[in-house]
């Protein structure tokens, strides 16, 4: 158990995500964030005004804050491994953005330096703590599907550069199809279906450059460092095994997830929304039953309060910073079967995740 009251948050990192965390961050009562830092100082402190941050500057400027207890960490994913490191060092916990870091070497680093100092990291993504994959998540432990033995998930796109002002950090290494959207989908199916233990893939690139199509850098042609089509086999732990296709390569549009089991399909909700209605398909219907989503839809962040109130009560958080380097193995697997064109092994992760309760209520103050 540490401190009382509610959690001193600051959030590092000012950029396109930053309103989504902020929004709801100066909401919760059960947070203060008292301070935005970014590179761009000048933009730092453009956000804070925004949303009402008493304070901001750059990042040795907000951390030597000795209120701040928690750091969001909403950098490029280059600069998330270090800017964790240097929040731990000044002995702050730190609530990340996906990927946890480049590669599982960096990333277990910043687990023994927190492990070290006694300090905690959670990771984004927190989607699978919303209203519709956390009623998934209660319908697969009921047994409601009984029990899994296969799972479908697919993200499908032409890619984010035609919206994105600044896309080209997500075609750099890091990032791509597998890196940047495979969270999500990834993480879903880890808390549906339980750890991955080995993987197959393949990997392609359609064009080796792409154009930036809105905003001040329209017209800017950048290069593509990584596949921009991935497909994976998963085979889980558990027995079961996952198809997953990753694309910024389609001209259809697709999010989904399928859970099979020996009694029912679950369809799933978008895993990159916090919301939706599941479907169940049992043999022989011929429609799915609708299931509402019951559980919170109020969005990104609800990851940082859940393990703000952790911090405060001595329990465990959801959004670890351990799911979050079983996650990034899995992909790390995934890129590397891609290369050799053989089966990966995944190191053994064995957490059980536990779903929120229904009534859990963001906006409510417990601290």
């Amino acid at each position: 158990m540490s401190g009382s009251g509610p959690v001193g948050v600051a959030v590092i990192g000012a950029g396109n995500i930053s309103s989504q965390y902020l929004a709801n961050l100066t909401r919760f009562p059960d947070l203060n964030v008292l301070a935005v830092a970014d590179l761009d100082v000048p933009r730092a402190a453009a956000a804070a005004a925004e949303y009402g941050v008493p304070a901001s500057g750059s990042v040795p400027d907000v951390l030597a804050l000795p209120e701040v207890e928690l750091v969001v960490n909403l950098t490029i994913p280059a600069a998330h491994a270090d800017v964790a490191l240097q929040a731990l060092a000044a002995g702050k916990h730190v609530y990340g953005e996906k990927p946890l870091a480049l590669d599982p070497a960096a990333a277990r680093k910043v687990l023994a330096e927190a492990n070290e100092r006694g300090l905690r990291v959670g990771n984004a993504p927190d989607t699978f703590l919303g209203a519709g994959l956390q009623t998934a998540l209660r319908a697969v432990t009921s047994g409601t599907i009984g029990t899994p033995v296969a799972a479908a998930a697919a993200f499908q796109s032409p890619g984010p550069e035609s919206w994105h002002p600044s896309p080209e950090f997500l075609f750099a290494v890091g990032a791509g199809p597998l890196f940047d959207m495979g969270p999500y989908y990834l993480t879903a199916l880890v808390a549906l279906l339980g750890p991955v233990g080995t993987v197959a893939a393949t990997g392609h690139k359609s064009r080796e450059s792409r154009v930036i199509g809105s905003g001040p850098k329209a017209g800017t042609v950048f290069p593509v460092e990584v596949p921009t089509h991935v497909t994976a086999l998963l085979e889980f732990r558990s027995g079961a095994g996952a198809t997953t296709t990753l694309s910024f390569d389609s001209p259809l549009s697709r999010q989904s997830i399928e859970i099979t089991g020996t009694e029912a399909t679950l369809l799933v909700p978008d895993p990159n929304q916090f919301d939706g209605t599941l479907g169940l398909r049992r043999p022989g219907a011929k429609e799915a039953e609708e299931i509402p989503a019951t559980g919170t839809s109020i969005g990104r962040g609800i990851g940082v309060l859940d393990m703000a109130r952790a911090l405060r009560s001595g329990t465990a958080h959801r959004a670890s910073g351990e799911l979050a380097l079983h996650v990034l193995d899995v992909m790390a697997a995934i890129a590397g079967s891609a290369q050799s064109a053989a089966f990966e092994d995944v190191p053994a992760w064995t957490e059980k995740l536990e779903a929120l309760p229904e009534d859990w209520d963001p906006l409510e103050a417990t601290l």
